[in-house]
Protein backbone atom coordinates (compact mmCIF):
# COMPACT_ATOMS: atom_id res chain seq x y z
CA UNK A 1 0.00 0.00 0.00
CA UNK A 2 0.97 3.75 -0.73
CA UNK A 3 1.88 5.80 2.25
CA UNK A 4 -0.60 8.52 2.29
CA UNK A 5 0.01 10.11 5.99
CA UNK A 6 3.36 10.91 7.82
CA UNK A 7 3.43 12.21 11.14
CA UNK A 8 6.95 13.13 11.83
CA UNK A 9 8.12 13.99 15.35
CA UNK A 10 4.91 16.25 16.05
CA UNK A 11 5.05 18.01 19.35
CA UNK A 12 2.14 20.52 21.34
CA UNK A 13 2.16 22.00 24.47
CA UNK A 14 -0.46 23.65 25.97
CA UNK A 15 -0.47 26.25 28.59
CA UNK A 16 3.34 24.47 29.43
CA UNK A 17 2.08 21.10 29.42
CA UNK A 18 3.22 18.41 26.48
CA UNK A 19 0.04 16.72 24.97
CA UNK A 20 2.11 14.93 22.39
CA UNK A 21 5.58 14.52 22.81
CA UNK A 22 7.16 13.53 19.18
CA UNK A 23 4.55 11.42 17.51
CA UNK A 24 5.91 9.58 14.62
CA UNK A 25 3.21 7.81 12.66
CA UNK A 26 2.49 6.39 8.99
CA UNK A 27 -0.84 5.83 7.44
CA UNK A 28 -1.39 4.18 4.37
CA UNK A 29 -3.79 4.55 1.51
CA UNK A 30 -7.38 2.85 1.95
CA UNK A 31 -6.41 2.00 5.91
CA UNK A 32 -9.19 2.77 8.59
CA UNK A 33 -6.93 3.43 11.58
CA UNK A 34 -8.09 4.41 15.32
CA UNK A 35 -6.58 6.04 17.12
CA UNK A 36 -7.39 4.73 20.66
CA UNK A 37 -7.08 5.64 24.06
CA UNK A 38 -8.29 7.33 27.39
CA UNK A 39 -9.62 11.18 27.52
CA UNK A 40 -6.71 13.95 27.49
CA UNK A 41 -4.30 11.13 25.83
CA UNK A 42 -3.54 13.36 22.67
CA UNK A 43 -5.40 11.25 20.48
CA UNK A 44 -7.74 14.44 19.22
CA UNK A 45 -5.06 16.99 19.23
CA UNK A 46 -3.26 14.52 16.71
CA UNK A 47 -6.26 14.62 14.21
CA UNK A 48 -6.70 18.32 14.99
CA UNK A 49 -3.37 18.98 13.06
CA UNK A 50 -3.79 16.36 10.72
CA UNK A 51 -7.34 18.21 9.89
CA UNK A 52 -5.39 21.61 10.01
CA UNK A 53 -7.12 22.89 13.02
CA UNK A 54 -4.22 23.30 15.26
CA UNK A 55 -0.40 23.80 13.86
CA UNK A 56 2.35 21.81 15.91
CA UNK A 57 4.72 23.31 17.99
CA UNK A 58 7.54 21.25 16.33
CA UNK A 59 7.43 18.49 13.76
CA UNK A 60 6.01 17.90 10.18
CA UNK A 61 2.94 17.03 8.53
CA UNK A 62 3.22 15.03 5.38
CA UNK A 63 0.59 14.24 3.11
CA UNK A 64 1.08 12.17 -0.45
CA UNK A 65 4.39 13.50 -0.47
CA UNK A 66 3.38 17.21 0.54
CA UNK A 67 4.56 19.44 3.52
CA UNK A 68 1.40 20.37 4.78
CA UNK A 69 2.17 20.96 8.14
CA UNK A 70 1.37 24.90 7.35
CA UNK A 71 -1.22 24.09 4.96
CA UNK A 72 -5.12 26.15 5.82
CA UNK A 73 -7.94 23.32 6.73
CA UNK A 74 -9.56 24.24 3.70
CA UNK A 75 -6.36 23.84 0.73
CA UNK A 76 -6.30 19.79 2.24
CA UNK A 77 -8.06 17.33 0.78
CA UNK A 78 -9.44 16.15 3.86
CA UNK A 79 -12.70 16.71 5.85
CA UNK A 80 -14.08 16.28 9.61
CA UNK A 81 -16.92 14.27 10.53
CA UNK A 82 -17.08 16.05 14.99
CA UNK A 83 -19.04 14.38 17.84
CA UNK A 84 -21.89 16.67 17.65
CA UNK A 85 -22.43 16.35 13.75
CA UNK A 86 -22.32 20.29 12.94
CA UNK A 87 -24.98 20.23 10.88
CA UNK A 88 -27.11 23.65 9.74
CA UNK A 89 -30.30 23.29 11.35
CA UNK A 90 -31.96 25.66 8.92
CA UNK A 91 -30.91 23.63 6.07
CA UNK A 92 -32.55 19.86 5.05
CA UNK A 93 -30.88 16.87 4.16
CA UNK A 94 -30.09 17.25 0.85
CA UNK A 95 -28.83 21.45 1.25
CA UNK A 96 -26.90 20.10 4.13
CA UNK A 97 -24.71 17.68 2.07
CA UNK A 98 -24.84 19.58 -1.01
CA UNK A 99 -23.52 22.77 0.74
CA UNK A 100 -19.86 22.37 -0.18
CA UNK A 101 -20.45 21.61 -3.31
CA UNK A 102 -22.49 24.89 -3.74
CA UNK A 103 -19.72 27.15 -1.91
CA UNK A 104 -17.67 25.37 -4.62
CA UNK A 105 -20.21 26.44 -7.28
CA UNK A 106 -20.12 23.22 -8.88
CA UNK A 107 -22.88 22.66 -11.41
CA UNK A 108 -26.53 22.26 -10.41
CA UNK A 109 -26.86 18.59 -12.16
CA UNK A 110 -23.23 17.75 -11.15
CA UNK A 111 -23.85 18.64 -7.15
CA UNK A 112 -27.50 16.30 -7.90
CA UNK A 113 -25.92 13.85 -8.90
CA UNK A 114 -23.03 13.67 -6.32
CA UNK A 115 -25.66 14.29 -2.80
CA UNK A 116 -28.28 11.44 -4.31
CA UNK A 117 -25.26 8.81 -4.80
CA UNK A 118 -23.59 9.99 -1.10
CA UNK A 119 -27.35 9.93 0.14
CA UNK A 120 -27.85 6.49 -0.86
CA UNK A 121 -24.63 5.31 0.25
CA UNK A 122 -25.58 6.01 3.78
CA UNK A 123 -29.32 4.99 3.48
CA UNK A 124 -30.92 8.37 3.36
CA UNK A 125 -32.07 9.11 -0.12
CA UNK A 126 -35.87 9.36 0.35
CA UNK A 127 -34.84 11.52 3.59
CA UNK A 128 -33.48 14.73 1.14
CA UNK A 129 -36.39 16.71 1.78
CA UNK A 130 -36.62 16.25 5.69
CA UNK A 131 -35.55 19.03 8.11
CA UNK A 132 -31.97 17.97 9.97
CA UNK A 133 -33.76 19.02 13.07
CA UNK A 134 -36.29 16.17 13.00
CA UNK A 135 -34.05 13.08 12.61
CA UNK A 136 -32.36 10.79 15.03
CA UNK A 137 -28.98 11.30 16.52
CA UNK A 138 -28.10 8.13 13.82
CA UNK A 139 -29.66 9.52 10.93
CA UNK A 140 -28.16 12.90 11.67
CA UNK A 141 -24.65 11.21 11.94
CA UNK A 142 -25.13 9.86 8.51
CA UNK A 143 -26.15 13.07 7.14
CA UNK A 144 -22.45 14.57 8.34
CA UNK A 145 -20.70 11.51 6.79
CA UNK A 146 -22.57 12.36 3.42
CA UNK A 147 -21.80 16.28 3.85
CA UNK A 148 -18.13 15.10 4.21
CA UNK A 149 -17.94 12.48 1.79
CA UNK A 150 -19.75 14.20 -1.16
CA UNK A 151 -16.54 16.72 -1.72
CA UNK A 152 -14.55 13.29 -2.56
CA UNK A 153 -11.60 13.66 0.68
CA UNK A 154 -8.73 11.45 0.16
CA UNK A 155 -8.80 11.39 4.05
CA UNK A 156 -11.77 11.60 6.77
CA UNK A 157 -11.45 12.05 9.75
CA UNK A 158 -14.06 11.07 12.50
CA UNK A 159 -13.20 12.62 16.39
CA UNK A 160 -15.76 10.19 18.07
CA UNK A 161 -18.89 10.57 16.09
CA UNK A 162 -20.23 7.55 17.62
CA UNK A 163 -20.19 8.85 21.74
CA UNK A 164 -23.68 10.54 21.61
CA UNK A 165 -25.63 7.52 20.07
CA UNK A 166 -27.19 4.68 22.07
CA UNK A 167 -25.99 1.16 22.22
CA UNK A 168 -27.71 -0.47 19.76
CA UNK A 169 -27.45 2.78 17.70
CA UNK A 170 -23.63 2.38 17.92
CA UNK A 171 -23.19 -0.73 17.26
CA UNK A 172 -24.96 -0.50 14.01
CA UNK A 173 -23.02 2.46 13.09
CA UNK A 174 -20.09 0.53 13.93
CA UNK A 175 -20.76 -1.69 10.83
CA UNK A 176 -22.21 0.85 8.61
CA UNK A 177 -19.34 3.25 8.98
CA UNK A 178 -16.62 -0.10 8.06
CA UNK A 179 -18.95 -0.73 5.26
CA UNK A 180 -18.88 2.58 4.07
CA UNK A 181 -15.05 2.73 4.05
CA UNK A 182 -14.82 -0.33 2.46
CA UNK A 183 -17.62 0.76 -0.38
CA UNK A 184 -15.91 4.80 -1.32
CA UNK A 185 -12.28 3.65 -0.94
CA UNK A 186 -10.74 5.89 1.11
CA UNK A 187 -8.46 6.66 4.24
CA UNK A 188 -10.74 6.79 7.79
CA UNK A 189 -8.77 8.44 10.69
CA UNK A 190 -11.07 7.50 13.61
CA UNK A 191 -10.76 8.83 17.52
CA UNK A 192 -12.28 6.89 20.15
CA UNK A 193 -11.78 5.55 23.92
CA UNK A 194 -14.14 2.84 23.03
CA UNK A 195 -11.86 -0.47 23.17
CA UNK A 196 -14.39 -2.28 21.25
CA UNK A 197 -15.00 0.17 18.55
CA UNK A 198 -11.24 0.30 17.84
CA UNK A 199 -11.32 -3.41 17.80
CA UNK A 200 -14.75 -4.15 15.60
CA UNK A 201 -14.07 -1.03 13.11
CA UNK A 202 -10.19 -0.87 12.60
CA UNK A 203 -7.39 -2.08 10.34
CA UNK A 204 -4.68 -0.66 12.60
CA UNK A 205 -4.90 0.75 15.98
CA UNK A 206 -2.64 3.01 17.65
CA UNK A 207 -2.77 3.15 20.84
CA UNK A 208 -2.09 6.59 23.08
CA UNK A 209 -1.67 7.17 26.78
CA UNK A 210 0.09 10.97 28.17
CA UNK A 211 0.84 12.01 24.50
CA UNK A 212 2.89 8.84 23.39
CA UNK A 213 2.43 5.53 21.31
CA UNK A 214 2.43 2.70 23.31
CA UNK A 215 1.35 0.13 20.69
CA UNK A 216 0.59 -0.08 17.08
CA UNK A 217 -0.70 -2.87 15.08
CA UNK A 218 -4.11 -4.94 13.89
CA UNK A 219 -6.73 -5.97 16.38
CA UNK A 220 -5.75 -8.87 16.31
CA UNK A 221 -1.99 -7.84 16.98
CA UNK A 222 -3.10 -5.63 19.63
CA UNK A 223 -5.80 -7.90 21.14
CA UNK A 224 -3.52 -11.32 21.65
CA UNK A 225 0.06 -9.72 22.09
CA UNK A 226 -0.28 -6.45 23.72
CA UNK A 227 3.61 -4.80 24.55
CA UNK A 228 2.63 -3.79 28.00
CA UNK A 229 0.78 -3.64 31.04
CA UNK A 230 -1.76 -0.75 30.14
CA UNK A 231 -2.09 -1.89 26.57
CA UNK A 232 -3.18 -4.90 28.09
CA UNK A 233 -5.27 -3.47 30.72
CA UNK A 234 -6.81 -1.12 28.29
CA UNK A 235 -7.79 -3.63 25.12
CA UNK A 236 -10.11 -5.74 26.99
CA UNK A 237 -9.90 -7.56 30.21
CA UNK A 238 -6.45 -9.88 31.10
CA UNK A 239 -5.34 -11.96 33.90
CA UNK A 240 -1.64 -10.60 34.50
CA UNK A 241 0.43 -12.66 36.23
CA UNK A 242 3.91 -11.91 37.62
CA UNK A 243 6.36 -14.42 35.41
CA UNK A 244 10.09 -15.18 34.43
CA UNK A 245 11.04 -16.13 30.93
CA UNK A 246 13.50 -19.03 31.68
CA UNK A 247 14.17 -19.32 27.92
CA UNK A 248 12.55 -19.22 25.13
CA UNK A 249 9.04 -20.73 24.38
CA UNK A 250 9.06 -21.74 28.67
CA UNK A 251 8.11 -19.39 31.51
CA UNK A 252 6.98 -20.22 35.05
CA UNK A 253 4.52 -18.14 36.76
CA UNK A 254 2.93 -19.69 40.15
CA UNK A 255 6.29 -21.50 40.84
CA UNK A 256 5.06 -24.06 37.87
CA UNK A 257 7.08 -24.01 34.15
CA UNK A 258 4.75 -23.73 31.45
CA UNK A 259 5.36 -23.90 27.45
CA UNK A 260 4.50 -21.05 25.47
CA UNK A 261 4.90 -19.19 22.21
CA UNK A 262 7.03 -16.29 22.79
CA UNK A 263 10.64 -15.54 22.31
CA UNK A 264 13.64 -13.02 22.37
CA UNK A 265 13.96 -12.87 26.13
CA UNK A 266 16.64 -12.98 28.18
CA UNK A 267 17.37 -15.98 30.09
CA UNK A 268 15.84 -15.93 33.10
CA UNK A 269 14.00 -12.30 32.47
CA UNK A 270 11.31 -10.78 34.90
CA UNK A 271 8.08 -10.46 32.55
CA UNK A 272 4.53 -10.23 32.64
CA UNK A 273 2.38 -13.14 31.60
CA UNK A 274 -1.32 -12.45 30.08
CA UNK A 275 -4.13 -14.64 29.53
CA UNK A 276 -6.96 -13.75 28.09
CA UNK A 277 -10.79 -14.67 29.97
CA UNK A 278 -11.54 -15.98 27.01
CA UNK A 279 -8.40 -18.55 27.04
CA UNK A 280 -9.27 -20.14 30.10
CA UNK A 281 -11.02 -23.18 31.01
CA UNK A 282 -12.52 -24.14 33.91
CA UNK A 283 -11.80 -28.51 34.34
CA UNK A 284 -12.31 -30.87 37.21
CA UNK A 285 -9.64 -30.41 39.85
CA UNK A 286 -7.38 -33.04 39.01
CA UNK A 287 -7.33 -32.31 35.47
CA UNK A 288 -6.56 -27.87 35.50
CA UNK A 289 -2.51 -26.63 35.22
CA UNK A 290 -3.87 -24.41 37.88
CA UNK A 291 -6.02 -24.93 40.78
CA UNK A 292 -8.44 -22.74 42.83
CA UNK A 293 -11.66 -22.22 44.11
CA UNK A 294 -14.72 -19.86 42.43
CA UNK A 295 -14.78 -16.55 44.43
CA UNK A 296 -17.52 -15.01 42.23
CA UNK A 297 -19.79 -15.49 39.62
CA UNK A 298 -21.52 -12.36 37.50
CA UNK A 299 -23.83 -13.64 34.82
CA UNK A 300 -23.15 -10.75 31.64
CA UNK A 301 -26.15 -11.92 29.35
CA UNK A 302 -23.96 -15.00 27.13
CA UNK A 303 -21.36 -16.04 29.24
CA UNK A 304 -20.61 -16.46 33.34
CA UNK A 305 -17.43 -14.07 34.21
CA UNK A 306 -16.26 -16.27 37.00
CA UNK A 307 -13.53 -15.55 39.12
CA UNK A 308 -11.13 -18.45 40.08
CA UNK A 309 -8.34 -17.80 42.97
CA UNK A 310 -5.70 -20.20 42.98
CA UNK A 311 -3.51 -18.30 45.73
CA UNK A 312 -4.97 -16.40 48.20
CA UNK A 313 -2.10 -14.86 49.64
CA UNK A 314 -0.26 -14.01 53.01
CA UNK A 315 -2.34 -11.92 55.24
CA UNK A 316 -2.12 -10.70 59.04
CA UNK A 317 -4.79 -8.63 61.08
CA UNK A 318 -4.10 -6.26 63.54
CA UNK A 319 -6.08 -3.60 66.03
CA UNK A 320 -5.86 -0.18 65.45
CA UNK A 321 -6.89 1.51 69.04
CA UNK A 322 -8.41 4.61 68.40
CA UNK A 323 -8.96 7.64 70.31
CA UNK A 324 -9.34 11.10 70.29
CA UNK A 325 -6.70 13.76 70.58
CA UNK A 326 -6.35 15.22 74.38
CA UNK A 327 -2.46 16.69 74.64
CA UNK A 328 -1.21 17.83 77.70
CA UNK A 329 -1.08 21.82 78.23
CA UNK A 330 1.57 23.77 79.99
CA UNK A 331 0.12 27.21 80.21
CA UNK A 332 3.00 28.56 82.20
CA UNK A 333 5.75 27.26 79.32
CA UNK A 334 2.87 27.92 76.58
CA UNK A 335 3.44 23.98 75.48
CA UNK A 336 1.10 21.64 74.62
CA UNK A 337 2.13 17.75 74.21
CA UNK A 338 0.78 14.54 72.83
CA UNK A 339 1.34 10.82 72.56
CA UNK A 340 -0.12 7.59 71.68
CA UNK A 341 0.12 4.16 74.00
CA UNK A 342 1.71 1.43 71.56
CA UNK A 343 2.92 -2.07 71.26
CA UNK A 344 6.20 -3.73 71.15
CA UNK A 345 7.41 -7.20 70.32
CA UNK A 346 9.63 -9.15 72.80
CA UNK A 347 12.80 -8.70 70.50
CA UNK A 348 12.20 -5.34 69.78
CA UNK A 349 13.03 -4.25 73.27
CA UNK A 350 17.16 -4.86 73.29
CA UNK A 351 17.81 -2.64 70.27
CA UNK A 352 15.45 0.17 71.75
CA UNK A 353 16.29 3.57 71.86
CA UNK A 354 14.92 6.55 72.94
CA UNK A 355 14.23 7.85 68.96
CA UNK A 356 12.50 4.88 68.66
CA UNK A 357 10.11 5.04 71.81
CA UNK A 358 9.16 8.48 70.27
CA UNK A 359 8.45 7.57 66.60
CA UNK A 360 6.11 4.68 68.30
CA UNK A 361 4.43 6.39 70.35
CA UNK A 362 4.25 9.55 67.79
CA UNK A 363 5.24 12.15 70.51
CA UNK A 364 5.05 15.50 69.80
CA UNK A 365 5.09 18.81 71.50
CA UNK A 366 4.70 22.26 70.15
CA UNK A 367 3.92 26.09 71.12
CA UNK A 368 0.59 26.88 71.56
CA UNK A 369 0.41 29.92 70.11
CA UNK A 370 2.89 29.63 67.30
CA UNK A 371 2.55 25.72 66.64
CA UNK A 372 6.26 25.50 65.72
CA UNK A 373 7.46 21.89 67.13
CA UNK A 374 9.39 21.59 70.38
CA UNK A 375 12.15 19.33 71.18
CA UNK A 376 11.63 16.25 73.45
CA UNK A 377 15.18 16.12 75.36
CA UNK A 378 13.65 13.43 78.14
CA UNK A 379 12.46 9.87 77.65
CA UNK A 380 12.05 7.94 81.60
CA UNK A 381 11.10 4.53 81.00
CA UNK A 382 11.92 1.18 83.14
CA UNK A 383 11.26 -2.18 81.05
CA UNK A 384 11.69 -5.57 81.12
CA UNK A 385 12.08 -8.42 78.38
CA UNK A 386 8.50 -10.03 79.77
CA UNK A 387 5.07 -10.13 78.39
CA UNK A 388 3.73 -6.54 80.17
CA UNK A 389 2.53 -2.92 80.30
CA UNK A 390 5.22 -0.41 80.83
CA UNK A 391 4.96 3.31 81.25
CA UNK A 392 7.30 5.77 79.27
CA UNK A 393 7.18 9.66 80.13
CA UNK A 394 8.22 12.16 77.54
CA UNK A 395 9.47 15.91 78.68
CA UNK A 396 10.64 18.94 77.19
CA UNK A 397 13.59 21.46 78.28
CA UNK A 398 10.48 23.39 79.90
CA UNK A 399 9.14 21.16 81.91
CA UNK A 400 6.49 19.65 79.99
CA UNK A 401 5.52 16.14 80.51
CA UNK A 402 3.04 13.21 79.10
CA UNK A 403 2.96 9.50 79.65
CA UNK A 404 1.61 6.98 77.55
CA UNK A 405 2.12 2.76 77.73
CA UNK A 406 4.62 0.44 76.08
CA UNK A 407 2.17 -2.85 75.93
CA UNK A 408 5.18 -5.49 75.34
CA UNK A 409 3.56 -8.86 73.13
CA UNK A 410 5.03 -11.59 71.55
CA UNK A 411 5.88 -11.54 68.05
CA UNK A 412 3.01 -11.22 65.66
CA UNK A 413 4.14 -12.99 62.74
CA UNK A 414 2.65 -15.37 59.83
CA UNK A 415 4.39 -18.15 58.51
CA UNK A 416 2.95 -19.23 55.21
CA UNK A 417 4.52 -22.75 54.54
CA UNK A 418 2.45 -23.02 51.23
CA UNK A 419 3.85 -20.08 49.47
CA UNK A 420 7.08 -19.67 51.43
CA UNK A 421 6.69 -15.72 53.40
CA UNK A 422 6.68 -14.76 56.07
CA UNK A 423 4.36 -11.45 57.45
CA UNK A 424 4.84 -9.53 60.53
CA UNK A 425 2.71 -6.31 62.02
CA UNK A 426 1.53 -4.90 65.29
CA UNK A 427 -1.50 -3.98 66.78
CA UNK A 428 -1.15 -0.05 67.04
CA UNK A 429 -2.95 2.91 68.32
CA UNK A 430 -3.79 5.86 66.62
CA UNK A 431 -5.98 9.44 67.05
CA UNK A 432 -8.57 10.15 65.24
CA UNK A 433 -7.23 13.69 63.68
CA UNK A 434 -4.63 11.35 62.36
CA UNK A 435 -6.38 9.19 60.24
CA UNK A 436 -8.93 12.25 58.95
CA UNK A 437 -5.90 13.75 57.68
CA UNK A 438 -4.14 11.13 56.35
CA UNK A 439 -3.50 11.80 52.21
CA UNK A 440 -2.30 8.45 51.83
CA UNK A 441 -4.35 6.02 54.31
CA UNK A 442 -2.86 2.78 53.02
CA UNK A 443 1.01 3.87 53.31
CA UNK A 444 0.16 5.46 56.69
CA UNK A 445 -0.99 2.22 58.37
CA UNK A 446 1.75 -0.10 57.13
CA UNK A 447 3.88 2.10 58.82
CA UNK A 448 2.14 2.74 61.69
CA UNK A 449 1.74 -0.93 62.20
CA UNK A 450 5.33 -1.26 60.96
CA UNK A 451 3.82 -3.93 58.31
CA UNK A 452 6.07 -6.17 56.15
CA UNK A 453 6.70 -9.51 54.34
CA UNK A 454 9.34 -11.38 53.15
CA UNK A 455 10.37 -14.48 51.37
CA UNK A 456 11.41 -17.94 53.96
CA UNK A 457 13.79 -18.62 50.47
CA UNK A 458 16.12 -16.12 49.94
CA UNK A 459 14.92 -13.32 53.01
CA UNK A 460 14.13 -10.63 50.17
CA UNK A 461 11.03 -8.52 50.66
CA UNK A 462 7.82 -9.28 49.73
CA UNK A 463 5.06 -6.73 48.67
CA UNK A 464 1.72 -6.25 50.75
CA UNK A 465 -0.47 -5.43 47.95
CA UNK A 466 -3.87 -4.87 49.80
CA UNK A 467 -4.61 -3.51 53.00
CA UNK A 468 -8.49 -3.90 54.46
CA UNK A 469 -10.60 -1.93 56.78
CA UNK A 470 -14.28 -2.12 57.59
CA UNK A 471 -14.28 2.02 58.77
CA UNK A 472 -14.73 5.49 57.07
CA UNK A 473 -11.63 7.36 57.38
CA UNK A 474 -13.52 10.86 57.18
CA UNK A 475 -15.74 9.75 59.61
CA UNK A 476 -13.77 7.45 62.20
CA UNK A 477 -15.10 7.72 66.16
CA UNK A 478 -12.53 6.19 68.75
CA UNK A 479 -12.74 2.45 68.78
CA UNK A 480 -11.13 -0.98 68.47
CA UNK A 481 -10.88 -1.12 64.65
CA UNK A 482 -9.29 -4.72 62.64
CA UNK A 483 -6.77 -4.10 60.30
CA UNK A 484 -5.70 -6.62 57.65
CA UNK A 485 -2.46 -6.59 55.39
CA UNK A 486 -1.94 -8.96 52.37
CA UNK A 487 0.60 -9.99 50.00
CA UNK A 488 -0.29 -10.49 46.38
CA UNK A 489 -2.64 -13.57 45.62
CA UNK A 490 -3.50 -14.74 42.03
CA UNK A 491 -7.17 -14.54 40.79
CA UNK A 492 -7.91 -15.40 37.38
CA UNK A 493 -11.13 -14.23 35.85
CA UNK A 494 -12.68 -16.75 33.26
CA UNK A 495 -15.60 -16.34 30.38
CA UNK A 496 -17.66 -19.43 30.44
CA UNK A 497 -20.43 -20.61 29.50
CA UNK A 498 -20.86 -22.78 32.31
CA UNK A 499 -22.32 -21.46 35.51
CA UNK A 500 -20.14 -22.68 38.79
CA UNK A 501 -21.31 -22.22 42.60
CA UNK A 502 -19.07 -20.00 44.66
CA UNK A 503 -16.89 -22.23 46.70
CA UNK A 504 -16.05 -24.73 43.79
CA UNK A 505 -13.26 -26.33 44.04
CA UNK A 506 -11.94 -25.87 40.14
CA UNK A 507 -8.96 -26.53 37.98
CA UNK A 508 -7.71 -24.14 35.18
CA UNK A 509 -6.67 -25.26 31.73
CA UNK A 510 -4.50 -23.23 29.09
CA UNK A 511 -2.42 -23.92 26.30
CA UNK A 512 0.97 -22.21 25.06
CA UNK A 513 -0.86 -20.49 22.70
CA UNK A 514 -3.04 -19.12 25.27
CA UNK A 515 0.28 -17.66 27.40
CA UNK A 516 1.15 -13.99 25.81
CA UNK A 517 4.68 -12.86 27.41
CA UNK A 518 5.31 -8.65 27.91
CA UNK A 519 8.51 -6.89 29.30
CA UNK A 520 7.90 -5.39 32.97
CA UNK A 521 7.76 -2.01 33.75
CA UNK A 522 5.18 -0.80 30.33
CA UNK A 523 2.35 0.87 32.12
Amino acid sequence: MRKLIQFKNIVKEFDGQLVLKGINLDIYENEFVTLLGPSGCGKTTLLRILGGFLTPDEGQVIFDNEDITQLPPYKREINTVFQKYALFPHLNVYENVAFGLTIKKEPKDVIQQKVMRMLKLVGLEDYGERKVTEMSGGQQQRVAIARALVNEPMVLLLDEPLGALDLKMRKEMQHELKKIQKEVGITFVFVTHDQEEALTMSDKIVVMKDGGIQQIGSPTDIYNEPVNEYVAKFIGESNIIDGVMVKDEEVIFEDKHFACLDKGFAPNEKVDVVIRPEDLDIVPKENGKLKGIVKSVLFKGVHYETIVETRAGTSITVQMRVSEDKPVVNTEANEMMSANDFYLDISDIDELTDSDIIARANAQAWDAKTEDWISINKVEYNIEPANGTYPVTFSTQAGTMISANMIVRDVNRIVSKEYQEEIFAVNFFQKVDEIKESMALDTDLKTWANASAWSLEDDSAVEITEVVYDFDPENIEPGVYDVTFKTEGYEYMVDTTDRYEVGDEVGLLFGPEDIHIMKKGGY
